[in-house]
């Protein structure tokens, strides 16, 4: 058989699979897993990588009573069968979010968490659900004394011994519920600081179990890995020739790459894909308004409860945080699983895959601010193939599998045998 030309102008032999230049192959070579490179340590969490932490971490990760109905955990959106994703277009706890929920695998690498960046930290990202009126919906005083209540032990053998509780009220927090923000402000500032440091300490544990999910390789990898080596039958057997005149695609004529670059996939940065506004919803601004927040962030890296030095908080520090190319800036998601994370955008306002690629091909004007991005020109195969790329990054979580099993399922008992 000789060559075929396909849509990304690949080239294809039956005996020696496709041909990729030398700048391709660097390219391919930065995308790969094995270029991901060791978890970054957090310098604002000083348990960010004891292992005491993770176990802590965990239990509080999938514990329901964190929640103002005993029913929510974080696990409730971040479910480890949907790539810790929910399948949903917006996020729902005890109520529903205005965004959908982000996976947290290999979100210890991202210096700003969350779709418009408001946190700097995975410990203070971990904290906003937890006060959100729609989804945790739980507050300082009710957070410590389920610590204290339930997970005592591990708590102090980590932070040292939990402040008096007593006379404290069942619920106080700075939150949205008038009641326990109005109890909140009637504590003295003594007591408010012991409490938020248990609070803080519950966000510091449930991200040293984050940290802990990250990327496995992917066929993809594997498929790198084959022409980084020139071995052309293990390129033949792991992509077919759709599979891999996407991948060509993707970093070239469809500019993939400018976004969705390294080993996860995402140059960890903000940019306005002209994403229309979700139907329901108000505006979004993304950015524009998650910059100054994390700026002024009760948790930031700069904060009291921060283990940081302020030389450590360079990114916060030099942040920008207003002008008009913020407004309609949103995260650049990682690709790594994402077959499994639908729907799309930070709305959900792509149901499949071929959605988003259809919406990147036609570079509509956007809603929010001014898109970045142009018309690609490309054809319906041309989208069939890179979606046909887009599912080969498939894997499961680089974690040992006890960590990614809810502490607090019952395992079904064992049926008796019958005579």
């Amino acid at each position: 058989m000789g060559f075929v030309a396909l849509g990304g102008s690949a080239v294809w032999s039956a005996a020696s699979g496709p041909r990729w230049t030398g700048d391709e192959r660097r390219i391919l070579q930065g995308l790969s897993i094995d270029r991901l490179p060791p978890l970054p340590p957090d310098p604002s969490n000083r348990v960010a990588d004891n292992s005491r932490a993770v176990k802590l971490g965990q239990a509080l990760f999938f514990d329901s009573r964190l929640s103002a109905n005993g029913k929510v955990s974080c696990a409730s959106c971040h479910q480890p069968v949907r790539g810790f994703s929910d399948a949903l277009p917006l996020g729902r706890g005890v109520g529903q979010t205005g965004r959908r929920t982000m996976t947290v695998v290999g979100v210890a690498y991202a210096p700003f968490l969350f779709w418009d960046g408001r946190k700097d930290s995975l410990w203070a990202q971990a904290l906003g659900p937890l006060e959100s009126a729609v989804e945790h919906g739980g507050d300082r005083t009710m957070y410590a004394r389920l610590i204290a209540r339930y997970h005592r032990a591990r708590y102090e053998a980590l932070f040292g011994p939990l402040p008096d509780l007593t006379g404290l009220p069942q619920h106080a927090g700075p939150v949205q519920n008038l009641q326990a923000r109005a109890s909140w402000n009637g504590l003295t500032r003594s007591r408010q600081r012991a409490v938020t440091e248990v609070y803080v300490n519950i966000g510091k544990a449930l991200a040293a179990y984050e940290r802990r999910l990250n990327p496995a390789p992917s066929r993809f990898d594997r498929y790198v890995r084959a022409v980084l080596a020139n071995d052309t039958r293990v390129m033949r057997t792991t992509f077919t020739p759709a599979e891999a005149d996407g991948l060509r695609l993707f970093i070239g004529r469809a500019s993939c790459v400018s976004c969705h670059s390294g080993p996860l996939l995402t140059d960890g940065d903000f940019h306005n894909t002209g994403i229309p506004t979700a139907p329901g919803l108000p505006p979004d601004r993304g950015r524009a308004s998650g910059a100054p927040l994390v700026r002024r962030d009760e948790f930031n890296c700069l904060s009291k409860y921060s283990d940081a030095p302020p030389s450590e908080c360079v990114n916060l520090r030099f942040l920008k945080t207003d002008g008009p190319e913020l407004e309609g800036q949103f995260k650049v998601p990682p690709l790594r699983g994402v077959a499994r994370t639908a729907p799309y955008m930070h709305a959900g306002q792509k149901a499949t895959l071929r959605d988003v690629l259809e919406h990147y091909n036609l570079a509509l004007s956007a809603a929010v601010g001014h898109s970045e991005l142009m018309p690609l020109h490309l054809s319906g195969q041309d989208l069939d193939h890179i979606e046909a790329f887009m599912r080969t990054l498939d894997s499961p979580v680089d974690a040992p599998a006890a960590l990614l099993r809810d502490p607090f399922a019952r395992t079904p008992a064992t049926p008796t045998p019958q005579p």
